[in-house]
């Protein structure tokens, strides 16, 4: 008999599956006219804005670098710079950022990335005991505590949004 193959996931659960971390996969109804990816994924799952991340590419003169901020505020590229030990930050091209992670944005991932990168998430992500981010694709969040967040991407916590 043949060995049945898993279901494939995207990219982000196979890699909390191999890590064997637990999470909860919340698929919702995406908008192609919504114009927050994350205020989006909040209200279609019905929790606060603020247990929602979303994952951003910065270029920093140390390469580039993940910052994974609350959806209700902005990515802090100086707090970012410094938290990575960099002189400076700016927003990465969103052709590269996709290009690098193997995500397309508005479902960028910060879990299993095509290169893997430094990686900051914001200090308030300790405040919950869940937290959602993108599962990989447009429509599809990751729920799972904030420190198997840290472990998947090998990040740590800086006050990086504003």
């Amino acid at each position: 008999m043949a060995k049945q193959k898993a279901a494939a996931g995207t990219p982000a659960t196979v890699a909390l599956t191999a890590l064997g971390l637990p999470f909860a996969a919340h698929p919702y109804e995406h908008d192609p006219s919504a114009p927050s990816f994350g205020l989006e994924a909040a209200e279609a799952l019905g929790v606060e804005p603020d247990r929602v991340f979303k994952t951003l590419l910065a270029d920093t003169d140390l390469g580039l670098v993940v910052g994974v901020v609350p959806v209700t505020g902005m990515l802090d590229l100086k707090a970012l710079a410094a938290a990575v030990g960099a002189k400076r930050a700016a927003m990465a091209d969103p052709a590269v950022a996709e290009r690098r992670t193997g995500y397309v944005v508005g479902g960028i991932s910060p879990i299993g990335q095509k290169t893997r990168h430094v990686t900051v998430v914001d200090e308030t992500a300790q405040l919950f005991d869940t937290v959602f981010v993108s599962g990989g694709k447009r429509g599809f969040d990751i729920e799972l505590s904030p420190a198997d967040l840290l472990t998947a991407t090998d990040a740590s916590y800086a006050p990086i949004a504003k």
